[in-house]
């Protein structure tokens, strides 16, 4: 591990004297990739450098600890518990940030809701899931942009799409993709029975054009006129539009804007999203026995949570968590799910990267 890390050091060397060379300065392109790449690792840097420091500074206070001055020593002994704490305390913080970090944590996502098996009460628990998520978006600062929305009755929805943008989206959300499961009583039940219904979350990390490339050759656009609400523009003009991709036998329809451009756009969003997400699984599937890739996707085909109503309660089969602060967190308070996920999936990674620090 030592080794990698001086590596590593040696590297941030290098890229501090190229962020200051007037030639990189003048490449905007160039600049910004070596100020990334160094403040990538600059954390780990830090740490390692000052864990050396402690290092050198134990065995000098061990040399001090055996000192024939009773006062020198017991201030030696003190200082050196002290410096044995900060230094394990170092070689935690560097192993953690060691452990990879995924590509798409600070991207933006495109979250997708679907109602599952229950009939109108899965309809409706998947409206509760978007109102969650919505909210938990606004704690944070997020934008939200409904990029489409199937209903299925009053406050019910069979699926809605739509566009989450700010700062570390994706790292906060990824954990949230399978099939959630409600336990409640219908408002339609007269004898007081608890159903049982289901809806998905599916978080596609947003692609940008240098992710998926789509070729104008595999696309077939077509336009058709919007359905629904929409004033007078509605039925009378070919502003919606439906993407397909030819090679994968992908569709996304969109109709929400009032103008075509727009409403393409948004489409070619959502098929991006689709085809990364696609293309991330292809690479899951060829890694399936790595525990890493795992924590990369999550099972989708598995109930990952349980909203039991009736005892206020929310568990994660994935991670053997429960709270019973259900109604906060459909209110949008996922601070304290959301932490466990990450403490939990973060653990499984650092347990691959313990080989690697013992090497």
């Amino acid at each position: 591990m030592f080794d990698k890390l001086q590596t590593i050091d040696t590297r941030y060397d290098e890229l501090m004297a190229l962020v200051s060379d007037a030639s990189v300065q003048a490449d905007p392109l160039q600049y910004r990739t070596h100020a990334k790449a160094l403040a990538d690792i600059q954390p780990l840097v830090d740490a390692f450098r000052e864990y050396k420091s402690v290092l050198t500074e134990i065995t000098e206070t061990q040399e001090l600890a055996q000192n024939t001055d009773r006062d020198m020593r017991e201030l030696a002994e003190q200082e050196l518990a002290t410096l044995e704490t900060r230094r394990d305390d170092l070689l935690a913080e560097i192993k953690d940030l060691m452990v990879p970090k995924d590509p798409n944590d600070e991207k933006n996502v495109v979250l997708e809701i679907r109602a599952g098996t229950g009939g109108d009460e899965a309809g409706l628990f998947a409206a509760d899931l978007f109102r969650m998520y919505a909210r938990f978006a606004e704690r944070q600062g997020w934008k939200v942009d409904v990029m489409s929305t199937s209903e299925s009755g009053v406050g019910a929805i069979k699926e809605v799409i739509a566009l989450i943008e700010g700062r570390q989206v994706y790292s906060q959300l990824k954990h949230e993709s399978g099939v959630h499961r409600v336990q409640r009583v219908p408002a339609t039940e007269a004898s007081g029975r608890i159903h049982t219904s289901t809806a998905t979350v599916a978080v596609l990390p947003e692609a940008e054009e240098v992710d998926i490339a789509i070729e104008q050759q595999d696309l077939r656009i077509d336009t058709f006129c919007s359905s629904g609400p929409g004033g007078q523009s509605v039925n009378t003009t070919y502003s919606a539009v439906r993407l397909t991709h030819l090679p994968t036998g992908l569709v996304v329809s969109q109709q929400d804007e009032k103008s075509q451009i727009k409403n393409r756009a948004k489409a070619m969003k959502v098929l991006r999203a689709r085809l990364y997400e696609m293309e991330l699984q292809r690479q899951h599937d060829e890694i399936a026995e790595d525990r890493r890739s795992q924590v990369g996707t999550g099972e989708r085909s598995e109930k990952i949570r349980t909203y039991n109503f009736p005892q206020n309660r929310v568990t994660d089969h994935r991670i053997g968590f429960t709270t019973h602060r259900l109604t906060e967190m459909l209110n949008g308070d996922l601070a304290e799910m959301s932490e466990a996920l990450t403490t939990h999936f973060r653990a499984e990674m650092l347990k691959d990267a313990e080989p690697i620090a013992r090497s």
